[in-house]
């Protein structure tokens, strides 16, 4: 049975106390310029991502998808793939599930390949975790899945019920594929989400990262329609994977890095405003509200 979705993210407890973050612009801009005035060089507004948390994944039509892995909530199932992509495992596995306004999965669709050598066979489900802890930069407008929800100080979203907290299934988002519960998933089979928010999928599945670059190479993909669950039925439409690599271990020459902005500094806090309440001219009725996935922490790629 081809595994389903599951999406696990990094196990770190949150406070859901924190109060809504304050409006702080008087006069609002739209959220892209905002983003783009942002200054990289300003310490406490953008952080770095860690080489060990980012995995390229290059497939034989050239395009390359970068995920940002949630080694801070998924720590199992993260280290897992580490090791899976540094055994090869992936080289030779591929696309062969596209649902549309769903997901995009790849991985071993036969099922049928030994599991890399010295995986964790049956993580913990890392689905969600205590509240209390850690602090949240709250997101003060309503969400229809969630009372508490925000950002945690390392660039994640997070929904939560004021005791236990998790990482919401938002566009992009990448999840551990899994059988039956109490199957977890290892970690070899993933997806990303490429339609509506299937927010139904929190805390049942491991969300373990974050599509930031090269999105389009797993959204722009032919629909499946094999089985109502988007597979490929005929072997050739599947997109072939020709390695998959943890950027840690590429020669310090040859290393993207990307950044975040961080949710605690004042640009989020406008970018946040501005994503709920876009502006004239073309605007002419404010939301007001904005759902979490609609609130994407900006990510961009910097040079070193």
């Amino acid at each position: 049975m081809i595994k389903l979705l599951t999406t696990a993210l990094f196990a770190i407890p949150m406070s859901a106390a924190s109060a809504p973050t304050a409006v702080l612009s008087a006069a609002p801009i739209a959220p892209a310029p905002i983003v783009q005035s942002a200054e990289p060089a300003v310490p406490s507004g953008w952080a770095g991502i860690p080489d060990d948390d980012l995995m390229l994944v290059d497939f034989a039509d050239g395009k390359r998808v970068t995920i940002w892995m949630a080694s801070g909530f998924a720590p199992v199932h993260v280290a897992n793939m580490r090791k899976i992509a540094r055994a090869g495992w992936w080289n030779d596995a591929s696309v062969y599930r596209v649902q549309d306004n769903y997901v995009t999965q790849w991985g071993d669709a036969t099922e049928s390949k030994p599991a890399a050598a010295g995986i964790v066979l049956a993580p913990p489900a890392e689905y969600e975790w205590p509240a209390a802890g850690t602090m949240l930069t709250a997101n003060p407008y309503r969400d229809a899945y969630a009372s508490v929800t925000g950002f945690s100080a390392d660039g994640w979203p997070l929904a939560g019920d004021g005791k236990q907290q998790w990482l919401p299934h938002c566009y992009g988002m990448v999840g551990v594929a899994r059988n039956l519960a109490p199957d977890t998933g290892t970690g070899g089979d993933l997806y990303a989400v490429i339609g509506h928010a299937p927010r139904h999928l929190d805390r049942n599945i491991a969300v373990v990262g974050r599509v930031i670059e090269g999105m389009a190479a797993l959204s722009a993909l032919p629909r499946g329609t094999g089985g109502g669950l988007g597979l490929y039925e005929n072997p050739v439409q599947r997109v072939p994977i020709v390695r998959v690599t943890i950027v840690s271990d590429l020669p310090a020459e040859n290393r993207p890095h990307f950044e975040f902005m961080k949710p605690t500094s004042p640009d989020f806090a406008r970018y946040l405003e501005g994503r709920a309440n876009r502006q004239p001219p073309f605007f002419t009725v404010p939301a007001h509200a904005v759902d979490l996935c609609n609130l994407p922490v900006p990510v961009r790629a910097v040079k070193r």
